[in-house]
């Protein structure tokens, strides 16, 4: 599995739309849950799209992002339909939190979990942060990693 971490520009039409689909697949679609799925993150001049292809399609994608001046961030984390069931959810969050302390080395990590992965992402060391929240009709709830 080769992960490919690219800035928005860096992307060609094909891979960014390869993106896009997949996104919109998972998260408007498969999650029955109609919300404007592209924003300005996507075309920020520092967030890091990384993702995995398998022959054309998508098998996983994150986006790392500043979010504050004491925050980086890890969002929009999926794996495809296709490749789930292959511990590919595991190494998609590794090599997202190496993407964030290689950028922003000085900021801890935020991610806005979905309250089913919380478990999950407390394996990586991601503590609870506040209250839980709905979003998009979804139960979410901010973690963070100290990285310091």
């Amino acid at each position: 599995m080769q992960f490919e971490c690219e800035e928005f520009d860096s992307l060609d039409s094909l891979t960014l739309f390869t993106i896009m689909r997949g996104r919109v697949d998972v998260f408007v679609v498969e999650q029955a849950c109609p919300y404007p799925e592209l924003d300005d993150v996507d075309i920020a001049l520092n967030t890091k799209h990384l993702y995995t292809l398998d022959n054309g399609q998508l098998q996983t994608y994150a986006r790392c992002y500043e979010k504050s001046a004491q925050y980086s961030a890890i969002g929009r984390v999926l794996v495809s339909e296709d490749a789930r069931g292959k511990g590919y959810a595991g190494l998609l969050v590794t090599e997202a939190i190496n993407c964030c302390k290689r950028h922003w080395p000085e900021r801890d990590i935020y991610i806005g979990a979905q309250t089913y992965l919380l478990e999950f992402y407390r394996s990586f060391g991601f503590e609870d942060y506040g209250n839980e929240y709905l979003e998009d009709g979804i139960a979410h709830q901010d973690m963070i990693l100290k990285v310091l």
